[in-house]
């Protein structure tokens, strides 16, 4: 099942699913061949890979073209990442919304920052949330909040500052929240139990699955990470050969990747 009730049904408050997160057609049936439930866009690769700057509200087209190359292909759920939804009118961002929601997406995530790193007011947000929930009623509207991410406000304030945005984005009818830059178990923990949405949280090395889902957390993404080390993995790669010796870490053999995307080719016909 690759709809928007499966993809609910995996966001389970202290059973955390991880969500990795593909910015082209090949990393996302891979990721799904790997055995995960769901794939989710991330904003940074899909826009960067097609030379656009992530968080500049330039990514409406790459975006869109990215989720219609990967839809039809994926045997499994697909949120796609939004930035601020690429308008600031919450009608516009209800349509597009609305677009992917008729192309077969599972999600949406939708964050509260705009250029120059500031945030828009927790009722402007609102408002866009809003809109988005009610364009496509069954689509899984995350609401994201970078009070933490931005590092907005004195330290001491953030946590209360994202919790009262989080819950007028709950009031505003957003199916999940999710609160990248926040680290700490504590703040994790406090904020799932003022929340009766499921709660996201970015995937960070040094805090297993295990202890984030004591903290209540339902969702770990790992946001642009796989695109950075992949990107990584390839600089490392072409050194290595230029210098004669052998690349470190494992391969993706090509007859792996051309099988994928030969079984997904006839998924589509």
């Amino acid at each position: 099942m690759t709809g928007p009730r499966a993809f609910a049904a995996l966001h389970r408050p202290g059973s955390p699913f991880l969500l990795p997160n593909a910015w082209d057609v090949g990393s996302a049936l891979l990721l799904a061949e790997a055995g995960f439930p769901a794939i989710g866009t991330t904003s940074l690769g899909v826009t960067a890979a097609a030379g656009e700057i992530d968080g500049a509200g330039t990514g409406r087209a790459v975006t869109l073209a990215a989720a219609r190359a990967i839809l039809p292909r994926l045997p499994v759920p697909l949120t796609v990442d939004l930035e601020g939804g690429y308008s600031d009118d919450p009608a516009e961002v209800a349509d597009l919304v609305a677009e992917l929601a008729g192309l077969g997406a599972a999600g949406v995530n939708i964050e509260d920052a705009r250029g120059g790193g500031t945030l828009r007011s927790a009722a402007e947000h609102a408002a866009i949330i809003k809109a988005a929930a009610a364009a496509a009623p069954r689509l899984f509207v995350n609401a994201r909040t970078d009070v933490f991410w931005l590092q907005v406000g004195p330290p001491g304030g953030r946590l209360d500052a994202a919790l009262a945005r989080l819950l007028a984005y709950q009031d505003a009818g957003a199916s999940g929240v999710f609160v990248p830059g926040l680290t700490e178990l504590a703040g994790i923990a406090a904020l799932a139990g003022r929340l009766r949405l499921p709660l996201n949280v970015l995937w960070q090395p040094r805090t297993t699955l295990a202890q984030l889902g004591d903290a209540g957390v339902a969702r770990v993404s790992t946001g642009s990470a796989l695109y950075r080390r992949a990107l990584a993995a390839a600089v490392a790669a072409a050194v290595a050969a230029q210098e004669d010796r052998p690349p470190r870490g494992p391969d993706v053999r090509y007859h792996s990747v051309l099988s994928t995307l030969q079984r997904s080719a006839v998924r589509v016909r």
